[in-house]
């Protein structure tokens, strides 16, 4: 049972969810900037293209749409935890299944890692604004292309907040196995 579903005494459910939420997006950002900062040069070199002068504008707004996403799926991650630590607590049945239940999810999620439909993700991910096209300048595009990319990158990275999620969200042992393994699947891929 991981405290983070959990409210203390004198704690709101606000105060609980707005805490996860930041551990959240500071994890999020940690773990995605590493493969995001790659796809902001390429926005922005598509950007300049097409001649424009407010790069750091439309690039944050990249970004903050792709934080966006991932902040909402925080939300629903904070909220199924506790329903399903809550459900834990009241009844035992339910307690005694959620172990059971582990193992064919990381599996599972193992499984999707290596899956061609994976691998067809990861190489639009790193393909994006690659082609040198110029790609319109524009507030509302920009934010735009942000929550596209967040939304496929959360698609993509699904089965790795799977894991974090039943495992230990917020445990750092859980993490670094998480991370490390998908490295090493990738290295092993891309030799």
């Amino acid at each position: 049972m991981s405290m983070v579903w959990m409210r203390m005494p004198g704690q709101s459910w606000l105060d609980v969810g707005s805490a996860f939420l930041g551990m959240w997006m500071v994890m999020m950002a940690a773990m995605m900037l590493p493969s995001l900062v790659p796809m902001l040069r390429r926005y922005r070199g598509a950007v300049a293209a097409d001649g424009q002068s407010r790069l750091g504008r439309l690039t944050a707004l990249v970004a903050g749409g792709y934080f966006f996403v991932w902040g909402l799926l925080g939300i629903v991650a904070f909220l199924v935890g506790a329903v399903l630590m809550s459900l834990q607590m009241q009844h035992p049945a339910v307690a005694r299944l959620v172990p059971a239940l582990v193992a064919p999810l990381v599996v599972g999620a193992g499984a999707f890692q290596l899956s061609a439909w994976k691998a067809r993700q990861l190489t639009c991910c790193r393909t994006v604004w690659a082609g040198g096209e110029p790609v319109k300048a524009a507030a509302p595009v920009a934010w735009r292309s942000g929550l596209r990319l967040g939304i496929t990158c959360a698609r993509c990275c699904s089965n790795l907040m799977l894991i974090l999620i039943v495992i230990g969200v917020m445990d750092l042992r859980v993490m670094a196995a998480v991370v490390i393994s998908a490295g090493l699947i990738l290295l092993a891929r891309s030799v």
